[in-house]
C-alpha cells in the first residue's frame, strides 16, 4: 500500500506541531494518533495501524503532541508524556483544526491514543462530544484521564494484550465508566507493546473494523 502522506506544521494550543497526514480519495473518515510515553508520530506500530486504516479507506493524521524542544527536555525528564492535561488540550484544538483541512472537511473525526495517548484521547473525546466519533485504544492509560470517563459517550473500543494484566484490569475498570458504547478486546498472548507475532495486525483488523463501522457521516 502505497499512502500519499504530506508532511504539515499545525498551530494547536498556542504551539507548531508536526504531522504526517494521509488522506485517501473518497475517504470515510479520517483518525488522529496520539502517541503514548516518549513515543512520536515516528512510532513504527501506530504507522503500521495507520497503512492498515488507509488502505481501508480511512483518512490518518500522525502527529507530535509535543514540540521538538520539549521532546528533547522530556527525553531527560520524563514528565511532559504524562501530563495529560497539556496533551489533551493540544489533540481537542487538532481535532477541531481537522476540520479546516480541505482534504478531511466533512469527515468523521475518529481517535486513535496509545499507552497515555489513550487518557488525551478519551480526554477530547469527551470534550468533543459532537465532533469525535469514535475512538480506539491501544494498551492504554483510562486511569490517568478519571474525570473524563463519565462523560464519553462515543463508541469506545479498548484493545489490551492478554499478558499485560495490570493495564488489563485498569481497563475493566474504565470500561464500566464509560456511558457510550464500550467493547474490550483482549488480544490472545500480546503484551503491553503488542510485539509477538499477529498481535499487531489483530489490533490493527480491531481498528479498522470499528473506524469503519461508526465514522462514516
Amino acid at each position: 500500500m502505497n499512502a500519499v502522506v504530506e508532511s504539515v506544521r499545525i498551530p494547536a494550543a498556542g504551539v507548531w506541531l508536526d504531522a504526517d497526514v494521509g488522506v485517501p480519495e473518497a475517504a470515510t473518515g479520517v483518525v488522529l494518533f496520539a502517541h503514548g510515553s516518549g513515543s512520536s508520530r515516528h512510532s513504527p506500530r501506530n504507522r503500521y495501524v495507520a497503512g492498515e486504516l488507509y488502505a481501508a479507506g480511512i483518512g490518518t493524521v500522525l502527529a507530535d503532541l509535543l514540540t521538538r524542544e520539549e521532546e528533547r527536555a522530556d527525553a531527560v525528564s520524563g514528565a511532559l508524556r504524562f501530563d495529560i492535561g497539556l496533551l489533551a488540550a493540544r489533540l481537542t484544538d487538532l481535532v477541531d483544526r481537522l476540520g479546516e483541512y480541505e482534504p478531511a472537511a466533512g469527515l468523521g473525526r475518529g481517535l486513535f491514543g496509545a499507552s497515555t495517548g489513550a487518557a488525551a484521547a478519551l480526554v477530547a473525546a469527551a470534550a468533543r462530544p459532537d465532533t469525535v466519533r469514535a475512538v480506539v485504544s491501544r494498551g492504554g492509560r483510562p486511569d490517568l484521564a478519571p474525570e473524563a470517563l463519565a462523560s464519553v459517550r462515543r463508541p469506545t473500543l479498548l484493545i489490551v494484550g492478554e499478558r499485560d494484566r495490570e493495564v488489563l484490569r485498569l481497563n475493566r475498570a474504565a470500561a464500566r465508566q464509560i456511558p457510550g458504547e464500550t467493547r474490550l478486546e483482549v488480544v490472545p498472548g500480546a503484551t503491553h507493546l503488542f510485539e509477538e507475532p499477529g498481535t499487531l495486525e489483530r489490533v490493527a483488523h480491531l481498528a479498522r473494523d470499528w473506524f469503519t463501522r461508526h465514522l462514516p457521516v
